[in-house]
């Protein structure tokens, strides 16, 4: 098959097709059959959902929102002091690999230390200053583990 001959058939998919059967024929006896269906059955009442789950759910959601109000106030009473005091210090690794990475994490340091002046009761400022310095931590763990 070539080019030409697959274009051609591309075009005749475009081509409306008749179906080979009348369709709503089956479409309106289904439709009869459920409404004799529905007129013999008697009418179907509204059940409402138990009470008990209804305050199951609301206990749900008041516990969801409490633990996640909790985690937040927790997050925000962390003061950058409880650091370790070794991320309090300038540090430039001896291996070149690290003082790279060493150098960002001391400049991030020293501007998110600047930002906690301006604003020293900002949770997510206390909250990157705590990683900043973990991240620092972690760093040195590295070097010390590297020899």
């Amino acid at each position: 098959m070539n080019e030409f001959e697959w274009r051609q058939q591309m075009r005749k998919l475009r081509e409306p097709v008749a179906p080979r059967r009348d369709l709503w024929d089956a479409i309106d006896a289904a439709l009869d059959d459920r409404a004799g269906d529905t007129a013999a059955a008697p009418p179907k009442r509204h059940v409402s959902p138990r009470p008990w789950l209804l305050a199951a759910a609301l206990a749900g959601a008041f516990l969801l929102a409490g633990s996640i109000g909790w985690h937040l106030s927790r997050d925000a009473h962390v003061a950058p002091n409880n650091a370790p005091a070794l991320a309090s210090t300038p540090w430039k690794p001896t291996d070149p690999r690290l003082s790279g990475a060493a150098i960002e994490l001391d400049a991030a340091r020293v501007e998110l230390q600047q930002a906690m002046q301006q604003s020293p009761n900002s949770p997510s400022l206390q909250r990157l200053l705590a990683r900043t310095e973990q991240q620092q931590t972690q760093l040195r763990h590295l070097a010390q583990e590297a020899g």
